[in-house]
């Protein structure tokens, strides 16, 4: 893979919001994700088959993962763990994620893989942190290591099925996603200069980095086969919306009804979207946004 610097970055213009991309989901809805007598869930991730992962917090303040699949919620804890999270469904139902095997802040987050049942630690070489944000068709991996600074020791990899690692040599980037032929990649990354937040696409090791309309910062968690991208942005009044980005650079904002936050973390080939949003009285959920089947 290409290794790129700051100074190769090229930071796309302002973009006009599509009222032809908001047009064309009109008919989509929202449908609330909760687990089970939790106090918060995030909905990360979302695969073809409609299978919906996250993170939730129990009564006692305890962080799980979890699988949505087939109307039942399941559980996820790696073994040994405090906290775990679930971020990312493969079209086979592996699933990615991190835990915390210990406090201390970032250095001891690790990612893992879980494969019918068995769990395998995610760990890039030569650092003391690592996240593993999505799983592609083919078993690459795709995340984020960093060491006791996360901003600014963070690098997006990409994990090949073969078990090697890449990375990019742009500080503080973290690899959200990817189309299904790993040749676009998705994330996001900060400006250590200015501490601003921006969304990226990195098509064949070609980086360039994208804002939302009026925002003040944005990230980039997601992309399908189609080309669609979704992630979140505040605007300048520091709320948080979704959003979803088309092929051709239209955006189209996700905001949850009468939410206070939004949020937009995954899609699917379909265009199902999956995200989490704060209602009015500062509790979060997750949500799936999709046209009822």
């Amino acid at each position: 893979m290409q290794r790129l610097g700051l100074a190769g970055l090229v930071l796309l213009g302002s973009m006009v919001l599509a009222t032809s991309a908001a047009s064309q989901n009109e008919n989509f809805q929202f449908t609330t994700v909760q687990f089970p007598s939790s106090t918060f869930t995030l909905a990360y991730g979302i695969n073809a088959d409609g299978d919906i992962v996250g993170l939730y917090l129990d009564t006692g303040g305890n962080q799980h993962g979890f699988l949505l699949s087939g109307g039942k919620y399941t559980s996820i804890d790696f073994p040994g763990a405090i906290a775990t999270d679930a971020r990312g469904i493969g079209p086979g139902g592996d699933i990615v994620g991190s835990y915390t095997n210990a406090p201390g802040g970032p250095a001891n987050v690790h990612g893992y893989l879980l494969s019918q049942g068995t769990f395998t630690e995610i760990q890039f070489p030569g650092y003391l942190g690592t996240i593993a944000q999505r799983i592609g068709p083919d078993g690459a991996i795709y995340g984020c290591a960093h060491n006791t600074n996360v901003s600014g020791s963070m690098h997006g990899f990409v994990r090949t099925a073969a078990g090697n690692f890449e990375d990019i040599s742009v500080p503080a980037s973290m690899h959200n996603g990817a189309t299904p032929d790993g040749n676009t990649i998705v994330g996001l990354y900060t400006d250590l200069t200015k501490q601003l937040g921006h969304g990226y696409v990195m098509r064949n090791g070609h980086f360039a980095a994208f804002d939302a309309p009026g925002s003040i910062f944005t990230a980039a968690w997601d992309i399908n086969p189609s080309g669609t991208i979704v992630g979140s942005f505040a605007d300048t009044h520091g709320k948080f919306h979704g959003f979803l980005r088309d092929a051709a650079g239209n955006f189209t904002s996700i905001d949850f009804p009468a939410a206070i936050a939004t949020r937009a973390f995954g899609i699917n080939p379909n265009g199902d979207v999956v995200g989490n949003y704060m209602d009015s009285s500062g509790y979060t959920h997750g949500y799936l946004w999709s046209i009822p089947k």
